[in-house]
């Protein structure tokens, strides 16, 4: 059996036998008349009207039978329903929704030597190969067995494939190998096909329905001088004409949207991709997709009820029901949402009262209940937050997690009541977080001290401590209405695909072979 490398060096031969004929085996021109979807969906009035089509792909499969040979081309065109779908959308589970469907364009090609003639026809067998592009010119039919078919009666090479495509049903096995080569694992897997287009649209179910409530789509910067709006690592770079150093972003434009509601705007929102410096495992990445809105002269509360709305849509239009099994949790996004009290969760599931707890002892909880920690800069917040880790992995959700300590939320109001906790909620689904909201912190005094704060963390050894930004605080100073942020990260999407965050990327960081 041939090498790779060896294959490799006949199909260039094969290269060289279409120049000495004069065809182009990489033209930049198709003669396309249809996709091939186009063509299975018209496939009745085609053929009744006998209109001969020209077809695109790439010859996926081919199979010959004395003079005929027959081959599938695939053009990775969609059927879809293009019915528009109304914000108001029924979430009744047992009434369907208009959704967009898809399959994908294959079909087959009949190529005959007595439509070809003999050497059209043998020179189609000695140049073409399994993973080349063809254009086929000709006319539609059923074959006896029921088939939709072209029958070819030309042909064009489009573009030559140097090397051979992994067989089809034993190809690519190493899971490794198929994150690192994810075109041919899209080409060969349709789970991974479907999940492409579900994930386009989430994303575009998130856009609609929030411009539908009349928020405002924003583009903010990436590189930034300070990394602000989150609790996190950033990725260093280097400006070269301003000679400075820059921080990837670590939020979706938190610090910046809030300007905008100093600006006057009422209601914004940015999509786009943040990084962080960070560890990675099923629900962690570096380089992500993020969400976050941010509504003036709104709290918390109605924060809450527009999030509860905005899942429930974007959900049922990306997936077409509301209920779910997620790892081991059976999640129904359609009952009612449940609220979960920060202080009483964690006391519930590990003993400890953080209100009334020493650090000594919270630290000596974590090592009882065998939680792992960063021991570098570790201090009350941090130890809060990895109690409360532990306690959200037994949470099926869908719900929020209310009165949160203030010492965990840099960003967010005091509660008006008691002022330890913060205006913050966060949904809570299958064990793991999966949307973050506040009512934000407008008072720039209060915003300052907290900032020197969480600058002592950062200068005692805590990396993902914020930063001070005196030009935040400048902006606060100007004024900023009363508002609600919220935003949530793919993490979401790839939880309701019960799957790796890394799977459910298109096309995920790996590190590079040695």
């Amino acid at each position: 059996m041939p090498t790779i490398e060896e294959l490799r060096k006949i199909r260039i031969e094969k290269i060289k036998k279409l120049e000495t004929v004069g065809i182009l085996a990489y033209p930049a021109k198709t003669n396309r008349t249809h996709t091939i979807a186009e063509a299975l969906k018209n496939f009745s009035k085609l053929v009744k009207a006998k209109k001969r089509v020209v077809l695109v792909g790439r010859i996926m499969a081919q199979r010959g039978h004395g003079g005929a040979t027959f081959l599938n081309i695939y053009d990775g065109s969609l059927k879809q329903d293009t019915g528009k779908v109304s914000a108001e959308i029924s979430l009744d589970d047992n009434k369907p929704i208009s959704v967009i469907t898809s399959g994908f364009g294959t079909i087959q090609v009949l190529l005959k030597k007595d439509k070809l003639g003999e050497k059209g026809y043998q020179f189609f067998l000695d140049v073409f190969d399994i993973g080349d592009f063809v254009e086929i010119k000709g006319t539609l039919f059923t074959t006896k067995r029921g088939e939709k078919t072209i029958e070819a009666e030309d042909y064009k090479m489009l573009s030559k494939a140097l090397l051979p495509l992994p067989e089809k049903w034993h190809g690519l096995q190493d899971v490794e190998e198929k994150l690192r080569k994810r075109y041919l694992d899209i080409l060969f897997n349709p789970e991974i096909k479907e999940m492409i287009e579900k994930r386009a649209i989430f994303w575009n179910s998130v856009r609609e329905f929030l411009i539908e409530k009349w928020f405002l789509e924003v583009e903010t910067p990436i590189l930034e001088t300070i990394p602000g709006g989150a609790d996190a690592r950033p990725f260093i770079t280097h400006h070269n004409a301003l000679d400075v150093d820059l921080y990837l972003r670590i939020s979706m434009g938190e610090l910046w949207q809030k300007k905008l509601m100093v600006a006057g705007f009422e209601k914004t929102f940015e999509i786009g991709r943040q990084f962080r410096n960070e560890g990675m495992d099923a629900e962690h990445l570096q380089d992500y997709t993020q969400m976050e809105f941010y509504w003036a002269y709104a709290d918390f509360e109605e924060g809450m009820k527009l999030v509860e709305e905005m899942y429930k849509y974007v959900v049922k239009k990306t997936f077409g029901t509301l209920k779910f099994k997620i790892k081991d949790f059976n999640v129904d996004f359609g009952k009612k949402w449940e609220k979960y009290d920060y202080i009483s969760t964690v006391a519930k599931h590990t003993g400890v009262n953080i209100n009334e707890a020493s650090l000594e002892e919270m630290e000596k909880a974590l090592q009882n209940l065998k939680i792992d920690y960063d021991r570098k800069g570790f201090n009350r917040a941090r130890a809060i937050d990895n109690l409360w880790k532990f306690c959200r992995k037994k949470i099926a959700g869908p719900g929020f997690l209310i009165n949160t300590p203030i010492e965990v939320s840099p960003l967010a109001k005091k509660n008006e009541k008691n002022e330890k906790l913060a205006q913050r909620f966060q949904v809570i689904l299958a064990g793991s977080e999966n949307g973050n909201g506040y009512s934000e912190l407008n008072n720039p005094i209060d915003q300052a001290e907290r900032f020197t704060q969480q600058q002592k963390l950062r200068d005692a050894g805590d990396q993902e401590a914020q930063r001070y930004d005196r030009d935040f605080i400048e902006a606060l100073e100007y004024g900023m209405p009363p508002t609600c942020g919220f935003g949530f990260s793919e993490r979401l999407f790839s939880f309701l695909m019960d799957k790796p965050s890394r799977d459910c990327q298109i096309f995920p960081l790996m590190k590079p072979k040695q």
